[in-house]
C-alpha cells in the first residue's frame, strides 16, 4: 500500500492512497511543499498537480477522506464544519476527488494555521 506523509506546521499525519487517477498524479509529483489555508474546519493548500473531476466527485466528505479540489489544484482536508456545511456534515466548497484516507484522526489539523508550511512526501516503508 502506498502512503503519503503530510506535515502541516507541527502536525504530521499519514494517508493511504486510493486507486484513482488523482492519487497517481499526486504520487508522481511527490515531494512538494506548499502553504496552508483554512476555511472553517478545513485545511487546503495548492499543489503542482492538475486533475480532472472524477465520476464519483462530491462536496460532502467524511472525516479522514483526503480530497483534491480540481478548480484550485489543491489538496483539501475537511475535519469538521465549513461555512457551507448543513448540520454536522463536512461540506467542501465544490465537488472534490477523494484520493486517500488518513490513518489517524484528522481533527489534529485544528492546530494548523493559515500560512503554516506544508510538505507532502512519500512515507518511508
Amino acid at each position: 500500500m502506498r502512503t503519503v506523509r503530510i506535515t502541516a506546521g507541527e502536525v504530521v499525519m499519514e494517508a493511504a492512497l486510493r486507486e484513482t487517477a488523482t492519487a497517481e498524479a499526486i504520487w508522481a509529483a511527490l515531494p512538494f511543499t506548499s502553504t496552508a489555508n483554512t476555511w472553517g474546519e478545513e485545511v487546503y493548500f495548492p499543489t503542482p498537480v492538475s486533475a480532472s473531476r472524477e465520476g464519483d466527485a462530491r462536496d460532502v466528505v467524511e472525516a479522514g477522506e483526503i480530497a483534491f479540489w480540481c478548480q484550485g489544484d489543491a489538496i483539501a482536508i475537511g475535519f469538521g464544519r465549513t461555512p457551507v456545511s448543513q448540520g454536522d456534515e463536512i461540506r467542501l466548497a465544490a465537488a472534490v476527488n477523494i484520493w486517500a484516507d488518513a490513518s489517524s484522526d484528522v481533527r489534529v489539523l485544528a492546530a494548523v494555521r493559515a500560512g503554516d508550511p506544508i510538505r507532502v512526501e512519500r512515507a518511508p516503508g
